[in-house]
């Protein structure tokens, strides 16, 4: 079975000389592959049935606008979505159980927002058959005698209640007005609005305009609502996004407090959350934008460790060439280096700003060394980031040696740019896209990077603008890279290319990285030492001196109130239950961040 992919946004015969047309060999020998059709607006279009997968085309397309895959031929069976010719497919679904929290993991593209949307009747599937619309009809005779079938006889002749809250929580200011205790007020159906109120942590936003709240606020916000509407089934599409640690382990509190007896799936990219939340999880697999194939279920720590490792032995399919392993380490390889120069000084900092003080202790980083920065939003990081970058310069204190050079990774991206992506990368390394260097393997093309090259800045997604920053952020020489929330809005994945990059280019340059973010995970993966930041958000923010990985982690975690144990398999970092044996056990050990394996 044979997938061809045409992305016709970025498909240009006018500037191309539709070279894919006339070098392929089915073309050459008299026969048709691929031709250009009024189906599509004057573009090319690709039978799958003729093509025989040589790759030529894709080769002499200049604009990467071509993608075609070999998949087995079993795969055909269980089409369930193609949304347009030479347009991306849906492979299988997950199934959803009562009083069961399943999670659906994967990289961007491979359709877990699309699964979301058909399985709340947003979506019909159409089982690729693109001639004619798709009807309800079709989509129970397809499933008779399957057990998925009960859930959409359900959800078609409306016997259960769907809850969707959305991915984007953007567009929730495009449509709603209004002050949020008032709306969240009109939308409880279940009488809990107190309850919600006090395990979101809603109280200092219940009298603020949704208009004026931030992407954190709007997310609680959002969750809340759904929470407090008397649904069967509840679908959360990336709930952690904007929202620090101690506030995604609230809301995932909240959901499994809130949604007992329903049908739950989330999708999400923190494996901590996930890990944290679901008792299921179905991994996405495939090419982004070209194919997504949903595995069979698997209990959320095998299947993340599955997903880790880039296998399903039940399946027996590999879909990524190596693993992602976590290394067990209470000290860094620059701990134990001989005669590693400081980079980098700070005196004792502080700064006023509007109403907020932060602190920021006397401290200093080494040549090659990632400085893991953790704390509530609203604590001062970002701060100490802009003075960093001397954004903003401090009442007291001072960065030394003076005249370093620096390259800053913003939290909020502007993207009001009328230029396109190779132009704007340019401007911050003329050689960034050659395709000798390691750098355009390892990020630009692993990132995906390379097919949007021709798009403008100011069009492109949140998940494209935020890899396009962090590349052009690291491709930059410099003594100090500040890296502001890089993870947000990319895939697991994508989050590790990221990682892997951030330590080389650090290491190799002897320069020092700040990595602000939430995910615990990536700090735990390539952080050497951490600095913790405490206080009160809004208020006032202290920012502790630079402590070992282990040691930093901890005093976090206390302050949060959760354990971390290390998984058996992976080694990465899991969440204990809360109150559960092990996370007594720790916290009477005042180990909040074990180094053992205790799965």
């Amino acid at each position: 079975m044979r997938v061809a992919v045409m992305n016709y946004d970025f498909c240009k015969p006018d500037k191309c000389g539709l070279e894919c047309i006339r070098f392929c060999p089915i073309n050459r020998s008299g026969s048709k592959a691929i031709e250009i059709s009024d189906k599509v607006s004057g573009k090319p279009i690709i039978y799958e049935e003729t093509c025989i997968g040589c790759g030529i085309c894709i080769k002499k397309c200049p604009f990467d606008a071509i993608s075609i895959v070999n998949l087995p031929d079993k795969f055909g069976i269980e089409l369930v979505h193609r949304y347009r010719i030479n347009g991306f497919e849906l492979f299988g679904l997950p199934l959803l159980k009562q009083n069961t929290i399943v999670g659906i993991l994967g990289k961007n593209g491979t359709g877990k927002t699309t699964i979301l949307k058909i399985l709340s009747g947003e979506l019909i599937p159409n089982f690729g058959n693109l001639d004619t619309k798709p009807q309800v009809d079709d989509v129970l005779a397809k499933f008779k005698g399957k057990e998925i079938y009960d859930y959409f006889f359900n959800l078609y002749n409306k016997k259960i209640k769907i809850i969707h809250k959305i991915q984007y929580v953007e567009y929730a200011t495009r449509f709603l007005k209004g002050y949020v205790g008032d709306l969240l007020s009109k939308v409880d159906e279940i009488g809990k609005l107190d309850e919600i109120k006090d395990l979101l942590y809603l109280g200092n936003i219940w009298g603020k305009s949704v208009q004026t709240l931030s992407g954190g606020e709007l997310q609680k916000f959002l969750v809340a609502a759904a929470l407090l509407r008397d649904g069967d089934v509840y679908f959360f599409d990336e709930p952690s996004s904007y929202l620090d640690i101690r506030e995604r382990i609230n809301v995932a509190k909240a959901i499994r407090e809130l949604t007992k007896g329903k049908y739950v799936a989330i999708v999400d990219h923190d494996l901590v959350v996930v890990d944290f939340l679901t008792d299921l999880v179905s991994i996405m697999y495939g090419e982004g934008g070209v194919y997504g194939k949903v595995s069979k279920t698997y209990s959320s720590r095998v299947g993340i460790n599955n997903f880790l490792n880039g296998f399903l032995p039940a399946e027996n399919i590999k879909f990524r060439e190596s693993n992602i392993k976590f290394n067990i380490r209470e000290l860094s390889d620059l701990d134990l280096a001989k005669n590693v120069n400081t980079r980098v000084r700070w005196s004792k900092i502080v700064k006023d700003l509007e109403g907020f003080k932060l602190i920021v202790e006397e401290g200093e980083a080494r040549e090659g060394e990632v400085i893991g920065i953790l704390g509530q939003n609203g604590i001062g990081k970002t701060t100490f980031a802009r003075i960093l970058v001397n954004e903003i310069k401090p009442e007291y204190g001072e960065i030394s040696p003076p005249g370093l050079t620096l390259s800053y990774k913003p939290q909020k991206l502007v993207a009001d740019y009328d230029i396109n992506v190779q132009e704007f990368l340019e401007n911050f390394r003329k050689d960034i896209l050659s395709t000798s260097s390691w750098f355009f393997e390892e990020v630009i093309r692993k990132l995906g990077i390379h097919r949007f090259l021709e798009s403008k800045v100011k069009e492109l997604s949140g998940g494209e603008l935020q890899k396009v920053y962090v590349a052009a952020s690291l491709s930059r020489e410099a003594d100090i890279y500040v890296l502001d929330e890089p993870s947000s809005y990319l895939d697991i994945e994508e989050r590790y290319v990221v990682s892997k990059a951030i330590k080389r280019i650090t290491r190799e340059r002897k320069s020092v990285t700040f990595l602000i973010d939430h995910d615990l995970a990536i700090h735990d993966y390539i952080s050497d030492r951490i600095m913790v930041f405490t206080g009160k958000p809004g208020i006032e923010g202290i920012g502790n001196a630079p402590t070992t990985l282990k040691r930093g982690m901890n005093e976090f975690l206390k302050v949060v109130g959760i354990t971390f144990r290390r998984d058996s398999d992976s080694g990465r970092p899991r969440v204990n239950k809360l109150d559960s044996f092990l996370d007594r056990i720790q916290k009477q050990k005042n180990e909040y961040y074990s180094m053992e394996y205790l799965d």
